[in-house]
């Protein structure tokens, strides 16, 4: 049996600050699971100290956000013990808005932020949306505001309690490049304790200074100094290492075999020689050490387009936002679209992005309107930042045969294995999933729907970063007709684009 060293000696002490060493919260060989096969953490053990700015990262559904929730209270550890100072307070943004709060108004939004009634709110909602820079009308209803707005007023949330213990939940998504640098040198000034789940390494590398990593395989947290390009560095070295050890033993161990082999054929107290050799056999098996998995990545894909001749789709005006005075702007354009051109939509938060392609796929093919029109019989992708076009109540299985033309099981399973869902994912609920996984289950739709249309608005949201390359490449070698909103520079820069329609301008 091999030897698991997930908790090797290798592993960096725990990231300190040069602040105040105090420890706040403290995860003693904490386990939880949800059902009796899904165990999400293995005896964990966590340190948080005042004055920290760490991630937590790991692989989609590893349990990032569980770990967030056993913190917060929202569920309680199975075994172990959760250690946390008496007046520790804390809050949570989360990943996103849940449909109650979309229509609330944003003076109730920050109401329930608080369990007593607070005199002086109004001044207190001005300040933190100066925070996030966000300029929002207290009665304003929150849906609203566009995916990177309500991402503003999701951190706005939490800080406006003024927590001891600040939590963000995917903080980055939705946010422009603007609010991401204005976000960052917040948090790079941030005087109290801060855990960040993210799947942005460069944003997390620009203020963190240790990484909490959650191991899919082993369902442990192991801390580690230094960024995540040093976290992926030791990783590395310590798999070469354990690799070149179990080699190391592997050719001992076949040597000794030999040796048995010939002397157990010689008979009398040869026979007894052999016995010991294979019991240092044994002992050279139990040496071995189980060496580390990395985390998957999905498999390469495509995207089949459908066969359309002609325009696909076209767009003579739509409507923008003005972002001081909040009042609907009409802008002419002329933008048409065929088989093979990718059309990328930019502009900063609130402009009105997300409007029109939630435009282009609701409506564009039955509306009268013809200021969007889309060619009747297309087939339309659309990747929503929300997920809202899932339905949270089927099972995966369901959600991915829906899509398909003719449905066939072999296709439906092998597509669904390339993106990481396997068997055990098959009958859950897609409200079950993580948000990563949920972004994955729509990414394998779009493979078996065979779009000729395909929108995708911010489809790096939520997604490990070792997939967006893989990404990337699909997109890139689609040859429907493609309309894309996102604001990492880096992933665009990996997708052909034939247009741009800035909305600012």
């Amino acid at each position: 049996m091999a030897k698991n060293t997930s908790q090797s000696k290798n592993v960096a002490k725990e990231p300190q600050n040069s602040g105040p060493t105090e420890i706040i919260l403290r995860f003693e060989a904490v386990s939880f699971s949800y059902g009796h096969n899904h165990h999400i953490l293995e005896k964990v053990d966590i340190s948080l100290r005042r004055g920290m700015q760490v991630p937590v990262m790991g692989q989609n559904g590893a349990g990032k956000s569980t770990i967030f929730k056993i913190i917060s209270g929202v569920l309680k550890a199975e075994e172990g013990i959760v250690q946390k100072n008496p007046k520790l307070t804390i809050a949570t943004a989360s990943q996103s808005m849940s449909p109650e709060d979309r229509e609330r108004s944003v003076r109730q939004y920050f109401e329930k932020c608080f369990k007593e009634k607070v005199y002086d709110l109004d001044p207190r909602i001005d300040t933190v949306l100066n925070i996030v820079n966000l300029h929002a009308p207290h009665d304003r209803i929150i849906k609203t505001f566009s995916g990177g707005q309500q991402a503003r007023l999701l951190l706005a949330s939490a800080l406006i309690q003024n927590p001891d213990l600040l939590l963000l939940d995917e903080p980055t998504n939705n946010l422009d490049k603007a609010g991401i640098l204005h976000l960052t040198e917040f948090l790079k000034n941030y005087p109290k304790t801060c855990v960040v789940i993210s799947h942005d390494a460069e944003f997390l590398n620009s203020f963190t200074k240790g990484v909490l990593y959650l191991d899919v395989f082993t369902k442990k947290v192991e801390q580690y100094a230094g960024n995540y390009y040093d976290l992926l560095a030791e990783i590395s070295a310590r798999i070469e290492r354990e690799n070149r050890k179990n080699a190391q033993l592997a050719k001992k161990i076949q040597e000794n075999k030999d040796k048995v082999n010939f002397f157990a054929q010689k008979g009398g107290k040869m026979r007894n020689v052999a016995q010991k050799m294979r019991e240092k056999i044994e002992e050279m098996e139990e040496d071995k050490v189980e060496v580390r998995k990395e985390d998957k990545t999905i498999r390469n894909f495509t995207i089949p387009a459908q066969e359309i001749i002609g325009e696909v789709v076209h767009i003579s005006s739509f409507t923008t936002i003005d972002l001081k005075t909040h009042k609907p702007k009409e802008r002419k354009v002329n933008i048409s679209l065929k088989k093979k051109m990718h059309l990328r939509l930019s502009g900063p938060n609130g402009i009105g992005k997300s409007t029109l392609l939630e435009t282009l796929a609701q409506w564009g093919q039955k509306s009268e309107r013809k200021e969007v029109v889309v060619a009747p019989g297309v087939r339309i992708g659309y990747y929503r930042q929300d997920f809202s076009t899932l339905n949270f109540e089927d099972t995966v299985r369901d959600t991915l045969a829906r899509v398909m033309e003719k449905e066939v099981e072999q296709t439906l399973r092998a597509t669904a294995a390339g993106f990481l869902i396997g068997p055990e994912m098959m009958g859950k609920k897609i409200g079950m999933l993580s948000e990563g996984q949920k972004g994955l289950v729509a990414f394998a739709q779009l493979a078996l729907l065979r779009p000729g249309l395909l929108i995708l608005d911010e489809p790096t949201n939520h997604i490990n970063f070792r997939h967006l390359p893989i990404i990337a490449k699909a997109l890139d070698q689609y040859e429907g007709a493609m309309i894309l909103v996102s604001h990492v520079p880096d992933f665009v820069e990996q997708i052909r684009i034939d247009e741009t329609l800035d909305l600012g301008k």
